[in-house]
């Protein structure tokens, strides 16, 4: 028989290798009785792989029932299966049939497998179409919506050739899990910093993540986590993938009931979007996935277009070509220290929680200054970050611009626009240090920032443990602050920038207040970290949090207010704020991003230059202080301390 007749004939066998008349033939025989050794084999040879698609295979039902067939290589009746000749045939190119596998065995089983798989390929491809990057909208209504983009890839794969049909489906389970690992992505970063993630800057902070997640549960906790997360992104392009080309061979096999389907959802989704259907607030005809990606290609352009606007607004500073002289000429000869404490913010002061502890330590903090001679103000601002990110806070605060991502700050920080701390150094009038125990290696934004020398963690002299993230207690900071550089000689006044991290999340465990001839270097915290509370056991309920939170800043503040106490004298000006709010699981999905400030001085002409700000007098600014942008306040303290900027003067006579 010609090689292109033996194949026709073969594909149009079925599954058990024999064509219907051949099996109908033998199971007709009347003298088949019971099979010998010989026929088992026979039987074998007859309705294996090889027996249906090999150049001898049997091609009619003479073949079978015929002694010929076992010789004739065009016999093809059903008489091959049965006769003598067919058992003792020496063809060499004759096959054994395989042993049955489990799916022969347990047909059933393998039956409600492949539709088990097939349903979780399904709902695994309906969730990454369907997944919101909103923890705000994760609810089960937002996954029984009908996704247009499922619809016109069905329609799309139904017309695809077989070979280009597999590598679009492919690759369209790729993109769909890329696309859920951002999703992901925004929803942790709308829990932790209230905004999105932002594809062409955000990709450095995975890394501080990382570093914070193994100051807070060790080295090897963090690692094992970050195992696992690269394990399940891995997975989870390689799922999605597998499950899309799964749903397409199964939809190539049943192609007008899959036709027929596509056809009904696309109507159905026409209908639901044009009556404006919705399920629990969500609208039932979905667009979210194609939507998200036209969000994500608008975000890339308006960030890079953000860079170039912010790059000349950066280089534009109307303090630029002010004097020396005339800058800062009502603070000098002071002692003036701005102090950032971590994560202080309104929530703090006025959730129901948080705020009687916290409010408790302010309303004493200012009876106790009051007593010691010193006055304060206090107002709130509107910080340009939020639950994290604490130098974009700074470098707003400082600068006079408004710093709310990593490529602004990479901007500002390559220039020269003056910062407050710079003004002073400037003058020549201050001696300008910086304490930063957050700071653990080289940072070269100290120069931008003015600041002669910076004090790290390495510089601190601190023997005791770390606090979770914080390298020390804030008690310590001030402590190692006043025998570095406030307790000793200068000829100049000092201007110094702290930064106290004993309130940085996770806020377990806490160090506790001690006397002052108490702190040394630190190794008395040994104890006390031992008797802490783990930060795995605090972060399981909310409440517990949040209330540890409060304590936090409870501590922080008490520590500040009872250095000025202890150190500070009639030349000390002490700044004070908060650098973001804690991250919403302390301040709630809806919080503001406002953090107090207070100013406090000994002097009331300080305070006397302040008066038209309407600040409250006292370290708590009430529900009624005035609520400023963060990066307006440079150029309010400018204006308070010193001259109007003039701009016309040249920059020789800086």
């Amino acid at each position: 028989m010609p090689q292109e007749e033996r194949n026709t004939a073969t594909e149009d066998l079925p599954p058990d290798g024999l064509p219907e008349s051949a099996r109908d033939a033998a199971e007709a025989t009347p003298d088949a009785g019971e099979a010998t050794p010989e026929q088992d084999t026979v039987a074998s040879e007859g309705t294996g792989p090889e027996a249906a698609t090999g150049p001898e295979a049997a091609t009619g039902s003479e073949a079978a029932t015929s002694p010929e067939a076992a010789t004739d290589p065009e016999a093809a009746g059903s008489e091959a299966a049965t006769s003598p000749e067919a058992a003792t045939d020496p063809d060499p190119h004759s096959a054994a049939r395989p042993t049955p596998g489990w799916r022969d065995r347990h047909p059933a089983a393998a039956r409600t497998l492949a539709w088990t798989t097939t349903a979780l390929a399904a709902a695994l491809v309906l969730v990454t179409l369907l997944l919101p990057n909103d923890p705000a909208r994760l609810t089960p209504a937002e996954f029984v919506r009908i996704p247009v983009e499922g619809i016109v890839g069905a329609a799309l794969l139904l017309v695809l050739p077989q070979t280009v049909r597999r590598v679009a489906a492919a690759l369209a389970g790729v993109v769909l899990a890329l696309l859920a690992v951002l999703d992901v992505l925004d929803i942790g970063f709308i829990g932790a910093l209230g905004r999105g993630f932002n594809v062409v800057f955000d990709w450095p902070l995975l890394g501080d993540g990382a570093s914070f997640l193994q100051d807070s549960i060790g080295r090897a906790g963090a690692l094992g986590v970050e195992i696992a997360a690269v394990v399940l992104v891995l997975a989870l392009l390689v799922l999605t993938a597998l499950a899309v080309v799964r749903l397409s061979n199964l939809m190539a096999r049943h192609r007008a009931t899959a036709a027929g389907t596509t056809l009904v959802l696309g109507t159905a989704w026409v209908l639901s979007a044009a009556l404006g259907l919705q399920i629990a607030g969500a609208p039932v005809a979905s667009r979210s996935t194609s939507d998200l990606v036209q969000a994500r290609m608008d975000g890339v352009s308006a960030t890079l277009k953000d860079e170039r606007a912010f790059a000349k607004e950066a280089a534009t500073d109307p303090y630029h070509s002010t004097p020396r002289s005339q800058l800062l000429t009502g603070l000098r000869g002071k002692d003036v220290i701005f102090t950032f404490i971590e994560s202080y913010g309104r929530s703090a002061v006025q959730d129901p929680l948080m705020a009687p502890g916290v409010d408790a330590v302010l309303a004493k903090g200012t009876k106790r200054l009051r007593a010691a001679g010193y006055s304060a103000r206090s107002g709130w601002l509107t910080s340009a970050t939020y639950g994290g990110s604490s130098w974009l806070g700074h470098s707003t605060f400082l600068s006079g611009l408004w710093i709310d991502n990593q490529q602004r700050y990479r901007t500002v920080t390559a220039g020269d626009h003056l910062t407050l701390t710079k003004a002073f150094q400037r003058t020549g009038a201050w001696r300008t240090v910086g304490i930063m125990p957050g700071v653990t290696k080289g940072w070269p934004e100290a120069s931008w920032y003015g600041l002669d020398h910076v004090y790290d963690s390495r510089e601190l002299g601190y023997k005791g443990p770390k606090f979770s993230w914080s390298t020390m207690p804030d008690q310590y900071s001030l402590s190692a602050f006043q025998r570095l550089e406030h307790g000793r000689p200068h000829d100049k006044p000092l201007m110094s920038e702290i930064i106290l991290t004993s309130s940085h999340n996770p806020w377990a465990p806490l160090p506790k207040t001690l006397p002052w001839n108490k702190v040394g270097d630190g190794s008395v915290y040994h104890s006390i970290e031992q008797a802490g509370k783990n930060p795995v056991d605090v972060w399981q309920q909310t409440d517990r949090v949040r209330t540890e939170y409060g304590k936090s800043i409870q501590y922080s503040l008490n520590s500040l207010i009872s250095y000025v106490e202890k150190y500070g004298n009639k030349n000390t000006v002490l700044v004070f704020l908060g650098d973001h709010q804690p991250v919403a699981k302390v301040s709630g999905d809806h919080a503001s991003r406002d953090v107090p400030v207070a100013l406090v001085a000994h002097d009331p002409d300080v305070l006397k230059r302040i008066s038209n700000w309407h600040w409250t007098p006292s370290l708590n600014p009430g529900h009624q202080a005035p609520v400023w942008r963060m990066d307006t306040f440079r150029d309010r303290f400018l204006k308070a301390y010193g001259p109007h900027p003039d701009s016309t003067v040249s920059p020789a006579a800086r």
